[in-house]
C-alpha cells in the first residue's frame, strides 16, 4: 500500500498562514534568513529520494545556535511542525518537508571549530561535509572514518540523523562508534549537551539513542567526532565470481575465519557492468558478481591477512582474483563502488534504493529472493551492499513515466524489507526509515514495542511538532498497513497521533 505523502501526513495538519508564520519568524528572529518564495523553495523540496516532491511553508537558514533557539520556540508556541535538514542527501525521505512546516536548514553550519590532534578529536558544526573532516585533519595523520558512498556532499549533522555508515564500516563501525558528543537545541529552544568530549559519561547513553533518531527528537548544532590514525597500509583486493551465491558465501567464510576487512563491498553483474561503463574502474563485465576487500593496519599484518584471504577466495570459487597494483588503482577500483549509485541512474530512467540488512549467512537466500522478487514484479534489480556487515543496497530500476511502474517499485522495495526481516535482519543499516520504510516499521516492530518509541519521541518532543510522520509509524497506520491491531483499542500519546 502507498500513501501519497500530502494526504497522509500534511493532510492532518492545521492550516497555518504563510505571512504570518513569517512575520512571528522575523519578530521572534529579527537577522534570521528566510526563504518562501516558490522559485526559493522549490531546490527543498525533496532529498536524494526523488519520488515524491513537496514545497514547505518557508525555508529558514540560521547562523547561529541562538537562531535554532528562536525559531524552535516560535514554532512550539504557533505549533508548528519543523523539519530539520542538512546536505539533502538522504534515502528514505526523511529530510522531505512539510507544506505546512517549517524547513529548518542547516547548511550555514559549516565550520570546523576546533581539531585535537593529541586527543585525536574534533568539533564541527552539523553543515561540515563528511569528507571534509578527513581533509582538515590529514595534515595531522588523521582522518574520519565513516565514509558514506555520499561523502564528498553529505554533512555530518545528517550523519548524526541517519547513523550512517559506509565501506568501511564493517571494521570501524557507523556514526554512532565515531563520535563522542553532540549539543542539541530541544523543541522548547533548550541548549543541552549529549555524551562528553571523555570516552564515557554517568547516565543513560542519551548519545547513542539520539543518533539514528531521523530529527525526531532535537535538532543537532556540533558534533565532536573521533579521529583515527591513517593506517600505515592498505592494500584493496578484487575478486570476481561467475556465481552470485558462492561470492555471497564467500563472505561468510572471510569472516568465519577472523579477518575483519577495513571493506568487503560486493556488486553484482548489472551494477558491475553500469559502473565500469560510468567510471573505468578495470571491472571485468563479464563476471556474475565481484568482491571488493581492503585490508588495513601494518604492512606484515596486511600482506599475511591478504595471503589468507586470496586461500579464501579461491577454495569459494572465484575465477579471478587481483591486488591494486598501486594507490591509483586502488583510489580507482573503490570510485567504481563509490560511483555505483549514480552509475546505475545512467541506465535506468529512475531507480529506487533499498538499504536493508540481514545476517550474513542469509546472504545466498536472500539474492535468490530477491532475483525471484524481479521476475515477479518485472523489474529489473542491480545489487550492491556491504557485504561485510550484511547492509544491502537493492537498486529497483524503473520509469517513473510508465504508469504503474513506480508502484510496482514501492511493492517490490517493501517485499525486499519483508524478506530482510523474515530471516533476522532489519529494514535499514544506514539510510534511515524516514518516509519511504514507515509501513515495513509496523513489519518488524510489534504494537507494544511501537507505543514504547513514542513515548520516547514524547520525552524529548511532547507537542510532536520535530519532523512528525516520519520513522515511527502510528499504530492506525500500522491498522491500515494490515500488520497489527490498534493496541488495546487505544490511541497511546494522542497528541503524538495527530500527524
Amino acid at each position: 500500500m502507498s500513501f501519497a505523502y500530502d494526504e497522509r501526513i500534511d493532510g492532518k495538519l492545521p492550516d497555518f498562514d504563510r505571512d504570518a508564520t513569517i512575520a512571528a519568524l522575523q519578530a521572534a528572529v529579527p537577522d534570521l534568513a528566510i526563504l518562501h518564495s516558490t522559485e526559493h523553495l522549490r531546490p527543498f523540496e525533496c532529498d536524494g529520494l526523488s519520488a515524491y516532491r513537496t514545497l514547505p511553508l518557508c525555508v529558514v537558514l540560521p547562523e547561529t545556535i541562538e537562531q535554532v533557539r528562536g525559531v524552535l520556540r516560535c514554532a512550539k508556541a504557533r505549533g508548528i511542525p519543523v523539519v530539520a535538514r542538512g546536505a539533502g542527501t538522504g534515502l528514505s525521505g526523511g529530510a522531505m518537508p512539510l507544506a505546512k512546516g517549517i524547513l529548518l536548514v542547516m547548511a550555514k553550519f559549516n565550520r570546523i571549530l576546533e581539531i585535537d590532534p593529541i586527543a585525536c578529536t574534533a568539533r564541527v558544526e552539523p553543515g561540515v561535509r563528511n569528507l571534509a573532516i578527513s581533509q582538515a585533519v590529514a595534515r595531522h595523520g588523521l582522518y574520519y572514518a565513516p565514509d558514506p558512498s555520499s561523502q564528498i556532499a553529505c554533512s555530518i549533522g545528517g550523519n548524526v540523523a541517519e547513523n550512517a555508515g559506509g565501506v568501511h564500516c564493517l571494521k570501524y563501525g557507523l556514526t554512532v562508534h565515531n563520535i563522542l558528543r553532540v549539543d542539541i537545541v530541544t523543541i522548547d529552544g533548550e541548549l543541552i549537551t549529549l555524551g562528553s568530549d571523555a570516552l564515557d559519561s554517568p547516565g543513560f547513553d542519551l548519545l547513542a539513542l539520539f543518533t539514528g533518531s531521523e530529527g525526531l527528537l532535537g535538532v543537532v548544532v556540533s558534533v565532536t567526532v573521533k579521529l583515527l590514525k591513517i593506517p600505515l597500509r592498505a592494500k584493496v583486493l578484487l575478486a570476481s565470481f561467475n556465481d552470485v551465491q558462492k561470492a555471497g558465501a564467500a563472505v561468510a567464510s572471510i569472516i568465519g575465519a577472523g579477518i575483519i576487512p577495513g571493506g568487503l563491498e560486493m556488486m553484482d553483474n548489472l551494477a558491475i557492468r553500469a559502473a565500469e561503463d560510468f567510471i573505468k574502474a578495470g571491472y571485468p563485465i563479464d563476471a556474475e558478481a565481484i568482491l571488493l576487500c581492503e585490508l588495513d593496519g601494518t604492512p606484515s599484518d596486511v600482506d599475511e591477512d591478504m595471503q589468507r584471504v586470496e586461500a579464501i577466495l579461491g577454495e569459494a570459487g572465484a575465477t579471478d582474483i587481483r591486488i591494486a597494483r598501486d594507490e591509483a588503482e586502488r583510489t580507482k577500483f573503490w570510485a567504481g563502488r563509490k560511483n555505483a549509485f549514480p552509475a546505475v541512474g545512467r541506465i535506468s530512467p529512475d531507480y529506487y534504493c533499498m538499504d536493508g540488512t540481514i545476517p550474513r549467512r542469509e546472504l545466498p537466500k536472500v539474492l535468490t529472493g530477491i532475483a525471484k522478487l524481479s521476475k515477479e514484479y518485472g523489474l529489473r534489480v542491480a545489487n550492491v551492499f556491504h557485504a561485510g556487515d550484511g547492509n544491502m543496497h537493492p537498486l529497483i530500476l524503473f520509469d517513473a513515466n510508465t504508469p504503474g511502474e513506480l508502484d510496482r517499485a514501492e511493492g517490490i522495495g517493501g517485499k525486499i524489507l519483508e524478506l530482510c526481516v523474515e530471516v533476522g535482519g532489519s529494514i535499514t543499516g544506514e539510510h534511515g526509515v524516514g518516509r519511504e520504510k514507515i509501513n515495513q516499521m509496523c513489519v518488524q516492530f510489534s504494537a507494544d514495542e511501537i507505543v514504547f518509541f513514542h513515548a520516547v519521541k514524547a520525552a524529548f518532543d511532547p507537542y510532536g511538532l520535530l519532523n512528525p510522520g516520519k520513522n515511527i509509524p502510528t499504530l492506525h497506520r500500522c491498522a491500515e498497513f494490515g500488520s497489527m491491531h490498534v493496541h488495546h483499542g487505544q490511541v497511546p500519546f494522542p497528541d503524538l497521533e495527530r500527524f
